[in-house]
């Protein structure tokens, strides 16, 4: 006998909730503000329609079918089931960071707080989330199947991200790598620089954009559903040892970008998750390109 779907509610901490953990109390962390000319009123109101927000989800939840919730702190540690829909309540980047823990599982994301988010990935107000369930499970859902970036170590590490990849230095350190694209005639770089930042379509609307425009934009930034990413090299230092020829490009479905570290320790996170990190050291190789998985986003 097959089961029952189960619902997994995804949120984050809210702004005033981590004040009171820091601060002990409504009252002080009111005190704390007003001491910096803010007013704590405008956060404990966003935290209230968050909460107001996850309540009217669940409230909608069909009660045949199973619930789960969790943190975003706790999504490394959460195991999804195939059987799963997922429902983002919170902003766009909350929707990044539950993709790459999934294989295939239709997401909804419901913008908990209009007007402050962009909407990109929160396409939805929680009064819609019924009519989703019943479309979702009947299969007749509007699906749109986001392209995703992977990076993969020869130590068989591997990165998944919705938005952007980022490869370089922990801190502010200089990053030292060799760099190059698989079947370009073996044309390498050694370079140093901030490090390298790879980025999908979705990506195009965030951190990617901002390095794009800085650029020019002589590239044309791929839709979210295109298999198509595009690649940056941030402030790459021109040295006798190190070049500044490689430092931006498109990457095809088939193709990969190579780098060879040449520094004690490297890093590579996606979409903002410096705490889930591939840890990389001295001759190692990774290699960046389109995702074989895809992001399932009800529209």
């Amino acid at each position: 006998m097959s089961l029952a779907p189960r619902v997994v509610l995804v949120h984050r901490t809210t702004e005033y909730e981590e004040l009171v953990a820091r601060h002990g109390t409504h009252g002080q962390a009111a005190f704390f503000l007003s001491s910096r000319g803010r007013d704590i009123e405008e956060v404990a109101e966003r935290h209230r329609r968050a909460r107001r927000a996850l309540t009217e989800v669940t409230a909608a939840i069909p009660l045949t079918w199973r619930q789960s919730r969790v943190e975003r702190a706790d999504l490394d540690r959460f195991l999804f089931g195939p059987e799963d829909v997922v429902v983002v309540v919170g902003q766009d980047g909350l929707v990044a960071n539950v993709a790459k823990y999934l294989a295939g599982q239709p997401v909804l994301g419901i913008d908990a707080d209009p007007g402050r988010n962009p909407g990109v990935l929160v396409r939805h107000r929680p009064e819609d989330v019924a009519g989703l369930f019943a479309s979702t499970q009947s299969g007749r859902g509007d699906v749109d199947e986001l392209t995703m970036v992977e990076a993969v170590a020869d130590d068989t590490q591997r990165l998944v991200a919705l938005n952007e990849i980022y490869l370089g230095a922990v801190g502010h350190q200089t990053a030292r790598y060799r760099l190059g694209l698989e079947d370009d005639g073996g044309v390498v770089e050694a370079q140093a620089s901030s490090g390298v930042l790879i980025g999908t379509g979705t990506g195009a609307t965030g951190w990617i954009r901002s390095v794009w425009q800085e650029r020019g934009g002589r590239l044309p930034l791929p839709s979210p559903t295109e298999e198509r990413l595009l690649w940056f090299v941030r402030e790459a230092w021109p040295s006798p040892a190190t070049g500044t020829s490689l430092v931006a490009g498109e990457l095809p479905a088939a193709a990969r970008l190579r780098l060879t570290v040449e520094s004690e320790r490297l890093v590579a996170f996606g979409d903002g998750m410096e705490t889930d990190a591939v840890e990389l050291t001295w001759g190692q190789t990774v290699r960046v390109g389109v995702c074989r998985d895809r992001l399932r986003l009800v529209n």
